[in-house]
């Protein structure tokens, strides 16, 4: 007989359910991207819980009725001393409330190993190698050196990142400077792929991490009240371009100290065609894995969550 097992995702912009069964299969999946208005590049904390608490019990009431085994919920950030956000407190109550009027094991991941763990969905395990993963979205730009030790537990140290701008902030300043809706990523991206030419956007990388703010001051140079659509496509080419190259050059520099086989690449940035396609090849050429989740489960959403409750349950002896 099948078991089903309850993910919640509370983040920064989306609020998140689903369910997975014993077979690591989706069988039911809602969640809602939190509203910020026009021209805005961002929401307070209190507006994400509260709109958080609004739209959690309509999501998991368009979730199918089944017999729950189990419940994984993001309750902060990172698995790290002090890691807090508010936003997270909502589905991490949900969760603490369910599982003890159910009488279900609770899970509790970091919000970066929902992430992880929807991308290795597809696979029905976890490398028990070190592995690096590649968290690239709206407010986090970081190479985290990653080993499993059990239990739902990753032990990650963060050795590359962004000193300044986030990957998701360089697109979104980029995106609203050229009037188009917040969060911008897939809007610029469709500018993007109306063109491969483009005057080259400089890329910062300094032992190992990013600067995105010079490359993003470069762009917004050019943006102007006169631009044509051929000039907005060839620019937003230029910034993914360059969040490429920035990409390339920091794992370069960190693959030297630290050898992996596995590269693991999630976050909202990472549903991006085209930086998929950079780090497809890219790990092609340096004899890499690359695993990522399908584009609509790169984003925000619960079933890495899902999935971490499920494992730990059907593969316990």
């Amino acid at each position: 007989m099948k078991r089903y097992y309850l993910g919640i995702d509370t983040s920064c912009y989306t609020t998140s359910c689903a369910i997975i069964d014993s077979d690591f299969q989706i069988v039911g999946e809602a969640r809602k991207i939190l509203e910020v208005k026009q021209g805005e590049r961002g929401l307070q904390q209190s507006n994400m819980v509260f709109q958080h608490t609004k739209a959690l019990p309509k999501l998991i009431s368009e979730l199918p009725q089944l017999p729950i085994s189990g419940v994984g919920v993001s309750g902060f950030p990172r698995r790290e001393e002090n890691s807090y956000m508010p936003a997270f407190m909502v589905g991490l109550g949900y969760g603490q409330s369910l599982s003890h009027m159910m009488n279900v094991p609770l899970q509790v991941f970091a919000h970066q190993e929902n992430h992880i763990l929807a991308a290795l969905r597809e696979l029905k395990t976890i490398p028990k190698d070190p592995f690096l993963a590649l968290h690239l979205s709206g407010g986090t730009t970081e190479l985290v050196y990653c080993h499993y030790k059990g239990e739902g537990i990753f032990e990650s140290h963060i050795i590359g990142g962004s000193k300044d701008l986030q990957g998701g902030q360089y697109v979104d300043r980029i995106g609203v400077a050229m009037d188009l809706p917040f969060p911008a990523g897939k809007h610029l991206e469709a500018l993007a792929l109306q063109t491969t030419e483009y005057e080259p956007l400089p890329s910062s990388v300094k032992e190992g991490w990013i600067s995105f703010a010079g490359p993003c001051s470069a762009a917004m140079r050019r943006i102007s009240d006169s631009m044509n659509d051929i000039e907005k496509s060839n620019l937003s080419r230029a910034v993914f371009t360059s969040i490429g190259n920035a990409l390339e050059k920091m794992i370069n520099y960190h693959l030297k100290n630290k050898p992996v086989k596995t590269l693991i690449a999630v976050g909202g940035v990472m549903s991006n065609s085209i930086l998929r396609h950079r780090m497809d090849h890219y790990c092609r050429r340096n004899h890499i894995t690359l695993h990522v989740a399908q584009p609509q489960f790169s984003v925000d959403n619960a079933t890495g969550n899902a999935f971490g409750a499920a494992f730990l349950e059907e593969t316990r002896g």
